[in-house]
C-alpha cells in the first residue's frame, strides 16, 4: 500500500516503482539515473532526521572538493544515547574485511559522549544514511548488483578508497536508526549475506596475496559457524557454508571484477579486529 499512499498524501513527491524487490544495491542503481541532483543521499526509511541536520552535511561537501561520500552521526532509536549498530561514527575494516565502527565493535555498543565528535577521515560509511556524489557513484558504476543487500556500501566505499576519494564521517551532524527492519539481526537471511558480501568484497579489493588471507578468513569463518551450533542456532551455521558455496560458485565473475580495479592500497589499521576483541579483550574503538 506504500505507493498508493503517497500518491494520494504527497502527490508531488516522485515516484519510482520497480516492477519487482531489487533489493538495496539494484535498486539504488535502478532510482538513481532519475534523480538530477549532484550530491545524493541514500536514507533508509527507518531513520529519524533532526532538524538541520543537513547543513552541516552540504557546508561540507561545497566545501571539499576531494569529499565524494559521508555519513552523519548514527545513533540508536530505540536508546538515543548509545551508537547505532549498523554505522555509528563511521566504519573501518580489518585486513580480513571484518568491518567496525567508531563507536561500535562487533556487538559492543558504545553510550555517545562525544568521544568521537570530531569529523574523521573512515573506510566506509553506512547505507543507513549515506552521503554520495552522483558523479562518483555514476563512475565507480554503482552498486554491485549481486550483493542484493547488505555491504554493498562497504563494497563502494573501496572501491572508492582505491581510487583516492575521500570518505568521512561527519558527527556534527545526527540521526537515528531504528535497524533491523528488512531483516532482524539474528535472521539466517541477514546472515548469510553479510558473510556472503564480505567475502566478495574482499576478493575484490584486497591487495598483496589473497591466499594467506582467505585462509585466516576460512579459519576464522569455520570458527564463527562452529560457534552457532554451540548457540542451537544451526540455521545460522548452516548460513555460513551456503556464503562459501556461493563465493566459489561467482568467483569467475568476482576475478573479471577484480582485473578491472587498476590499484589498490592498504586499507587497515588494525589487523585482526577478531583477535584484538576477543582475545585482547579490547571493546571500545577510542582503545584500538
Amino acid at each position: 500500500g506504500s505507493p498508493d499512499f503517497i500518491k494520494n498524501r504527497f502527490p508531488d513527491v516522485k515516484l519510482i516503482q520497480h516492477d519487482t524487490n531489487y533489493g538495496y544495491a539494484e535498486g539504488y542503481n535502478r532510482a538513481i539515473p532519475f534523480i538530477d541532483e549532484e550530491l545524493l543521499c541514500l536514507l533508509n526509511s527507518d531513520v529519524q532526521v533532526t532538524e538541520n541536520w543537513l547543513a552541516p552535511i552540504t557546508e561540507e561537501f561545497s566545501k571539499e572538493d576531494k569529499l565524494s561520500i559521508a555519513q552523519p552521526k548514527i545513533l540508536d532509536l530505540q536508546r538515543p544515547d548509545y551508537f547505532e549498530y549498523a554505522g555509528a561514527s563511521g566504519g573501518f575494516l580489518d585486513k580480513y574485511a571484518f568491518p567496525y565502527c567508531r563507536g561500535r565493535i562487533f556487538d559492543t555498543i558504545e553510550k555517545d559522549k562525544g568521544q568521537y565528535g570530531d569529523v574523521k577521515d573512515i573506510m566506509w560509511a553506512s547505507g543507513a544514511c549515506f552521503f554520495v556524489r552522483k558523479k562518483v557513484f555514476e563512475e565507480l558504476g554503482g552498486f554491485d548488483r549481486n550483493f542484493f543487500a547488505h555491504m554493498e556500501e562497504i563494497d563502494l566505499c573501496w572501491r572508492a578508497f582505491n581510487q583516492g576519494h575521500v570518505i568521512k564521517a561527519l558527527p556534527m551532524s545526527k540521526v537515528y536508526h531504528l535497524g533491523g527492519g528488512t531483516l532482524n539481526y539474528n535472521s539466517s537471511r541477514k546472515v548469510y549475506l553479510n558473510f556472503r558480501n564480505s567475502l566478495y568484497t574482499l576478493y575484490k579489493n584486497a591487495p598483496g596475496n589473497l591466499f594467506s588471507i582467505f585462509l585466516v578468513r576460512l579459519f576464522l569463518d569455520k570458527f564463527a559457524a562452529f560457534y552457532f551450533l554451540l548457540k542451537f542456532q544451526p540455521k545460522n551455521c548452516l548460513a555460513v557454508i551456503r556464503a562459501y558455496f556461493s563465493f566459489i560458485g561467482h568467483l569467475s565473475t568476482l576475478k573479471t571484477q577484480r582485473k578491472s580495479i587498476s590499484q589498490r592500497k592498504k586499507y587497515y589499521k588494525v589487523k585482526s579486529i577478531v583477535w584484538t576483541y576477543y582475545l585482547r579483550n579490547i571493546k571500545e574503538f577510542r582503545c584500538l
